[in-house]
């Protein structure tokens, strides 16, 4: 049955360049919006820029240029790159549109009209020298808790706390200089508390992760509050209707971009709007995040929409960051790439898709870009693979056999097991498990590249009398090879766009794997992909060093920063890639004393994002307690009792926490979640494993 599917990416903000930890994102989304759409379902995927904020209004003033031409400059600059990187988009509009500001007028009058607006008046930092209220992250001042200096209004950067920005020790304006003062004003309030009943029903009906339910329980458990959803002109934005001088902050009108891009889409296209988005309707609406925006997505935006009477999303899925050689990007070393330099560089974005889905799964993981092993990787699965089926078969069906396919082929159980691994790997995609699914289509070409190695085409072309076993093996691993890019158009739409000109066919669908090309002329093949070479890896990480040198000297930021989607990625020294260094002795093993522990409690450590405090029993008088990064996968009610491995004798360190005295043993990879390590039963605490 066909399903009728709106699909939307995070909106970028409208004040810097698109970068790669963006792009896993939109690479993750366009992959299950092909995958949606080459099951014959009727499915169109939208985003938006979004432009509104004191951002983009002090970057304009700098560049003496309006907000309107800065935005439409890096809207052509932002479509350029994912155009680049073959993501399709039904429509990507703008959020500073008539159809958004009519809605996000309309959806206050209506939260309004409901007695969910509420206006206060609070005490906020104040600009003396620009004349302007300062945002959160127009402060920056000494961290009231480590006393960390230069640190933002809102948050640590460097101990994790949060704080309000009259909290900072010696403030100052980011903008001027300037030492703020404080001065009091009216702001307008969602009251986002009085939706908790609602909302503690909705993040636990399966429209979110459970990860990200769990995360969502922390907020609801502590009690919400009212959020401030107004700002003072001077503001570049939507004003507030009825409150001259009063604008929407950026977070009430980004969300509701969405709906704005999709209702310009359905005035071209003829589409039925409410059919998508009135409150009850049967389309199926689906949000991909990161998860650094999980709470104004999973909170924030489904009250906002039932409470003025429209549909919440079918569902939201929050993905992790991205870093590079397992560390947050790096301005020094180069490796904060932008999507621009990535193409300018002439590398294929095929690749960075194709290692992206192999990293990707339906959690909300981070996932790492190590230089050498995306080389190793796509060399050996892409051209060593891949592509190598088909440049050593279709050159002798052109030669020997006018480019046509033979009429029969003899029934083969390879061909068998190819066609019938479509509904599992559909599963996979449909799922969001694309590094699954990736191995699955690579175990298959493995198979397919043995069958090859084994009939020996290059060895039959030799023998005359061999000519009608030749036909039959070339078009046999033409048709397998037909078969594995059916699976992998969704990451590789390119390529095998290629290979339908190739095959001289049309779009390949899902439903395609039911058949096979018999009797059919092909066209003469031409190379599909070249190798990835260290030398372009070097000269990405020696362009991205200049453009971040210039970017520095013209003080603008490449992302918006806490509200940017990603914006982790990292350093890679590729001559370290493996060394006898990395290996420890079995002498320096057997040091370590590893423990069966009992959890006999656990419990959320306030202000910490990733923690859960454990207290473990080892068999000793007295229980040890340990700070453990396993918050995104377990609520901490279901831990305790359970029997852990803990490394006992790892010295004890001090964290603004508490102290820990041990580490507890976790699992993780690249298609699974986290996981503690559990001993078999009967293991009793203060057994040593050995």
């Amino acid at each position: 049955m066909s399903r009728n599917i709106l699909v939307t990416s995070a909106l970028p903000y409208a004040n810097g360049s698109i970068h790669i930890g963006h792009l896993v994102e939109y690479i993750q989304t366009d992959i299950w919006v092909r995958f949606q759409k080459m099951r014959g379902h009727s499915c169109n995927y939208v985003c938006a820029d979004d432009t509104h904020g004191t951002a983009i209004m002090l970057r304009a003033e700098k560049e003496g240029i309006t907000p309107q031409q800065l935005i439409d400059k890096t809207h052509g600059e932002h479509l350029r790159d994912f155009v680049g990187f073959n993501i399709a988009f039904d429509n990507y509009y703008s959020t500073n549109s008539d159809e958004n500001r009519t809605l996000s007028q309309g959806i206050y009058r209506k939260l309004r009209e409901k007695n969910l607006i509420e206006i206060r008046t609070i005490e906020q930092l104040y600009d003396p020298e620009k004349e302007l209220f300062l945002a959160d992250r127009f402060i920056k001042g000494e961290c009231p808790k480590c006393h960390a200096q230069d640190q933002y209004g809102d948050a640590c950067e460097v101990c994790g706390s949060t704080y309000a920005p009259t909290e900072l020790i010696k403030p100052y304006s980011a903008v001027s200089g300037a030492t703020p003062v404080k001065k009091t004003t009216e702001q307008y309030f969602f009251k986002l508390g009085e939706c908790a009943d609602f909302l503690k029903q909705w993040t636990r009906a399966g429209h979110l992760q459970n990860e990200a339910a769990n995360k969502m329980a922390e907020w609801l458990d502590s009690g919400l509050q009212s959020w401030d959803i107004s700002r003072n002109a001077p503001y570049f934005g939507f004003e507030i209707p009825d409150a001259p001088g009063k604008y929407f902050y950026v977070w009430l009108d980004a969300p509701i971009g969405y709906m704005a891009s999709f209702q310009n889409l359905c005035a071209k296209n003829k589409l039925d709007f409410d059919a998508y988005w009135k409150e009850g309707a049967s389309t199926e609406l689906y949000h991909f995040i990161g998860k650094d925006i999980l709470s104004f997505h999973a909170l924030f935006w489904p009250a906002v929409l039932s409470y003025s009477g429209y549909r919440t999303p079918t569902k939201i899925f929050a993905h992790g960051f991205l870093t590079v050689g397992g560390q947050k990007m790096s301005k020094s070393r180069g490796t904060f790439i932008t999507a621009e330099s990535y193409l300018q560089q002439g590398l294929n974005p095929e690749w960075l898709r194709y290692y992206f889905a192999a990293k990707l799964n339906s959690t909300m993981e981070d996932i790492d870009l190590n230089l050498d092993d995306f080389v190793a990787r796509v060399n050996s699965d892409l051209v060593g693979k891949y592509v190598n089926i088909a440049s050593r078969a279709a050159g002798f069906i052109s030669k020997r056999f006018d480019g046509k396919l033979a009429d029969h082929i003899e029934p083969s159980s390879l061909i068998t097991q190819v066609a019938d691994a479509a509904p599992q790997i559909a599963e996979l995609f449909e799922a969001r498990e694309y590094a699954k699914a990736l191995r699955e289509i690579m175990t298959l070409t493995n198979l397919v590249n043995q069958y090859v190695d084994e009939k020996k085409p290059w060895e039959l072309a030799k023998k005359p009398e061999a000519a009608a076993e030749l036909h039959q093996v070339c078009s046999v691993s033409l048709n397998l090879f037909r078969l594995l890019s059916i699976y992998l158009k969704p990451v590789l739409p390119q390529v095998v766009g290629q290979v339908e000109a190739f095959l001289a066919i049309p779009p390949l669908t899902w439903d395609d794997a039911r058949t096979l090309l018999l009797g059919h002329t092909i066209q003469p093949y031409q190379h599909l992909m070249t190798r990835v070479e260290g030398k372009q890896i070097d000269a990405l990480l020696a362009a991205n060093k200049e453009t971040l040198e210039a970017a520095k000297s013209s003080g603008h930021s490449p992302v918006r920063h806490a509200e940017a989607q990603v914006h982790h990625a990292a350093t890679v020294d590729r001559s370290k890639m493996a060394d006898d260094s990395s290996f420890i002795s079995i002498d320096d093993f057997s040091k370590v004393d590893l423990r069966i522990a009992k959890i006999v409690n656990a419990e959320h450590v306030e202000g910490a994002e990733k923690l859960l405090r454990l207290t473990l029993d080892i068999g000793e008088e007295k229980t040890r307690t340990v700070f453990a990064g396993i918050k995104s996968a377990y609520d901490p009610s279901t831990l305790v009792g359970r029997l852990t491995v803990m490394v006992a004798n790892l010295a004890p360190r001090k964290m603004k926490f508490g102290l820990s005295e041990g580490m507890v043993l976790a699992a993780s990879g690249e298609s699974a979640g986290l996981y503690i390590l559990s001993p078999d039963s009967g293991a009793q605490p203060g057994m040593r494993v050995k």
